[in-house]
């Protein structure tokens, strides 16, 4: 018996992925009334999607042992803690100085999780973006942000 070969490794991991979530919707759903097909209890929806989840998952899985693919590049953490840091200091910042000076984190964050940075467009960006934002949320949605709020 020949040993199984991953040919396509982004098909064999996503389809993992999918059906982790498949049976984590399983699990969750567990403990709540299935019901039937005429009278649905709350359990009836997400266990049936979290079977159909878990079954295309599988499907994806295998199907990574039968083409080619290219292997999967390395993450980029740097994407990942950058954008995290951005909303982490957003959610801050909002509450203690104000929805404009916690904008400015945000984007310049934002513009850090790419490959490419640089100073002078990530500062007229920022202008741009806080701008259509304050137009946005503050005076057409009407939204109750505080514009400043030195604490």
């Amino acid at each position: 018996m020949m040993p199984l070969k991953i040919k396509k490794q982004e098909d064999f991991w996503s389809g993992l992925m999918f059906i982790a979530f498949g049976i984590i919707a399983i699990v969750i759903s567990g403990d709540y009334p299935m019901g039937s097909a005429m009278r649905m209890g709350p359990g009836y929806f997400p266990r049936s999607l979290g079977i159909i989840t878990a079954v295309l998952g599988l499907i994806i899985t295998l199907t990574a042992f039968r083409t080619e693919g290219p292997k999967i590049k390395p993450f980029a953490w740097r994407g990942v803690i950058m954008l995290s840091l951005g909303f982490l200091i957003f959610g801050w910042a909002i509450e203690h100085v104000g929805f404009v000076p916690a904008l400015l984190p945000l984007i310049l964050c934002s513009a850090l999780a790419g490959k490419e940075f640089k100073t002078r467009e990530a500062l007229i960006m920022s202008a741009v973006l806080i701008t259509g934002c304050v137009a946005l949320f503050i005076y057409l949605l009407e939204l109750p942000f505080p514009l400043f709020c030195w604490r």
